[in-house]
């Protein structure tokens, strides 16, 4: 169905439903356009898109595509650019249907198990179809985490969504490199994505928020298209914000149906009975995905979870402990104050993560950058997390540029500029966090500061 029929639906259905958005009362500086990406004319019915990878295990990777026509869940892989002659492994296809939008196919296949460090090359399907690369993450120190947190929103349901309009320079970079809190898709997003590319990463964490399509299902399959000379190239590893929500009472009860169907993260390998909270680990780095916007409350499963999830960690194997959820638990900017993902969450899990000594939390939502100093109950504390927030990927909206005066003791660092992040874990003790600013669509490192890990620190041992 057209965009602009679609939109006519959702404008009544919206009525009843409320838009999660990101907007709020604060003022906002001038935004970049949105950008709509279409398929390209090189693609027929059976050719793979919108092509992302995941892990899956230590030595595991999902591979993930969407065709317009049935094609076979099949990937064969192997160290040389030969692919089509390598292993071959299967995997399984599906689709949903969101109101009067039904989704093209979407196939998932796990192989392994994978060598560390190493270049794959890959076909999805067909054994006609291209070629694609990625490379694993490392089995040891160090390792390179790139950090996002993307925001967009399509009010304007009407209206129809400008083209890409990439130049040939932002071409070539994104066919260059093919690898990646609220991201969304706009000029802002492009330039954000093109400074990550210019990075040697290994795995990229977002924070939530992905598409921020907003209930217009085509624009989860732009966003596919976005990012996908990334995506397929490093494992994304993402989680849920609110505007992957999408419920709609009456018409569509069910919540994350996109963001589950297109998005499936190793929930199951980590013991989780849910794809919006599990954990995955990585070259001695142990990372827990939560979701704000599942039941978080004492006695809950998330919270349940949780607690089994990080008495797992054996913190001799791995010294670190990185938590990503969408909705901060610390906050002095004055967008998004006062809402139950944030308050109610962080007085029933923080305790948990503070007798876990956790390293870091990352967190989307407000379209800002800050980050606290060790915290815990609202003070400074030496064996509690340092809170970081990194809502400022690439937002339609503009930036959240109003906060708190004056700043509380716990906040270090705060600015409203849109970038990205960069996590350097360089051995069992010690990681550099550098935030990098998108100043003139130039990426300049705007904060930076030496992690310890706290099983390190003798004080913070139980």
């Amino acid at each position: 169905m057209a965009v602009e029929g679609l939109a006519v639906l959702l404008a009544i259905a919206l009525t009843f439903a409320g838009v999660f958005d990101c907007s709020s009362a604060y003022d906002r500086p001038p935004a970049r356009r949105s950008l709509f990406v279409p398929l390209s004319d090189d693609l027929d019915s059976t050719s793979p898109q919108q092509v992302h990878i995941s892990m899956v295990g230590e030595d595991k990777m999902r591979i993930s595509w969407i065709t317009d026509d049935p094609t076979p869940a099949t990937v064969r892989y192997g160290t040389s650019a030969g692919a089509a002659n390598g292993i071959s492994a299967n995997g399984s296809t599906s689709s949903y249907k969101y109101l009067l939008y039904k989704s093209g196919q979407l196939h998932n296949v796990v192989i392994g198990p994978l060598k560390p460090n190493t270049v794959y090359y890959y076909r999805c399907g067909l054994d006609s179809s291209p070629q694609f690369r990625f490379k694993t993450p490392p089995a040891q120190f160090p390792i390179k985490f790139a950090a996002i947190g993307l925001c967009v929103t399509f009010t304007n349901l009407g209206l129809t969504i400008p083209g890409l309009n990439l130049d040939a320079q932002s071409l070539t970079l994104l066919a260059k490199f093919q690898n990646a809190g609220d991201l969304g898709q706009t000029e802002w997003t492009r330039s954000t994505l093109q400074h990550i590319s210019k990075s040697n990463y290994d795995v990229l964490l977002l924070p939530g928020d992905l598409s921020y399509a907003d209930y217009l299902q085509q624009l989860w399959d732009s966003f596919g298209r976005l990012v996908e000379p990334l995506a397929s190239q490093r494992p994304w590893m993402v989680t849920q914000g609110n505007h992957e929500v999408e419920k709609i009472p009456l018409l569509h009860s069910t919540p994350f149906t996109s963001y589950n169907a297109r998005w499936p993260m190793p929930f199951e390998e980590s013991g989780s009975n849910s794809n919006s909270y599990y954990s995955f680990e990585v070259a001695g780095v142990h990372i827990t995905m939560l979701g704000s916007y599942t039941h978080f409350g004492v006695g809950s499963e998330q919270y349940e979870w949780l607690q089994s999830d990080l008495g797992k960690v054996n913190r001799t194997k791995t010294p670190w402990i990185v938590v990503l959820l969408h909705a901060p638990w610390y906050n002095s900017n004055t967008a998004h104050q006062g809402e139950t993902e944030s308050i109610d969450m962080k007085t029933a899990m923080e305790g948990l993560l503070y007798g876990s000594r956790v390293d870091v939390v990352f967190a989307g939502h407000v379209h800002a950058y800050e980050r606290f100093t060790r915290v815990y109950k609202e003070q400074a504390d030496d064996c509690g997390p340092v809170h970081i927030t990194i809502g400022d990927g690439g937002n339609r909206e503009g930036l959240a540029s109003k906060y708190i005066s004056p700043q509380p003791k716990i906040s270090v660092f705060r600015e409203a500029s849109f970038g990205h992040g960069i996590l350097e874990v360089v051995n069992a003790t010690h990681a550099k966090w550098t935030w990098h600013r998108n100043q003139n669509d130039e990426a300049v490192a705007s904060d930076a500061f030496w992690l310890q890990s706290l099983a390190a620190n003798p004080a913070c041992k139980e």
